[in-house]
C-alpha cells in the first residue's frame, strides 16, 4: 500500500479513536485503551498488504505477522492472466479485476509506483492497461492527511490544556 494512503488511514483511525479513552468515565478508560490498541493493530494489519512482482507473476498478500488473520492473499502467473475487467463502484469509480478463467482477482490500485506496476503488467501479459487509473486521485488522500494531522494537533493541544488547567 502506498505510504500516503497507509499514513492517512492510520492517522484517521487515531484522530477518531484516540480521544475516546481520555474522555471516557474512569471505569471505561482501561477497556478503551485496550480496544484502541487492538483497533490500531487491526488497521496496521489491513494497511500492510503487499504486492510482489517477479519474473513468474504477481502475488498479493500480507506479511506473516497478520496473514493468518486476514487470509486474503493470492498469486497469479503472468501467463494465466487472460483479461482485465473494469467494474463500476457504487461511488462512481472503477475497479479492475484480473481474469483467469472463471476466477477474478481484484487488481491492486492503492500501491506505490502504480504507473510502473501497470507498465510491468502490460509488458508481462500483453494486455492494454492504458484505461486503468488509481481508484481515487492522490489529492483526496493528501487532503484527508492534512485534515487528520490538524485533528490530531487539535486533540493534542486540548489534552495539553486539560492537563495544565
Amino acid at each position: 500500500m502506498a505510504p500516503l494512503i497507509r499514513f492517512t488511514l492510520l492517522a484517521l483511525y487515531l484522530a477518531l479513536a484516540a480521544p475516546l479513552p481520555v474522555l471516557a468515565p474512569p471505569e471505561l478508560r482501561q477497556p478503551l485503551w485496550l480496544a484502541l490498541a487492538l483497533g490500531l493493530a487491526l488497521v496496521l494489519a489491513a494497511t500492510s498488504e503487499r504486492v510482489l512482482l517477479d519474473s513468474s507473476g504477481l502475488a498479493v498478500g500480507h506479511p506473516g505477522w497478520c496473514a493468518w488473520l486476514l487470509r486474503r492473499g493470492w498469486q497469479l502467473p503472468w501467463t494465466q492472466i487472460e483479461a482485465i475487467t473494469p467494474v463500476r463502484t457504487s461511488q462512481g469509480g472503477r475497479v479492475f479485476y484480473l481474469r483467469q478463467g472463471d476466477r477474478q482477482l481484484l487488481l491492486p490500485q492503492r500501491i506505490e509506483r502504480f504507473e510502473a506496476f501497470l507498465e510491468r503488467l502490460s509488458q508481462e501479459t500483453g494486455l492494454d492497461t492504458a484505461s486503468i487509473g488509481r481508484i481515487s486521485p492522490p489529492w483526496t488522500y493528501q487532503t484527508l492527511a492534512v485534515l487528520c494531522a490538524l485533528m490530531l494537533a487539535g486533540e493534542l493541544l486540548a489534552l495539553v490544556r486539560m492537563g495544565s488547567g
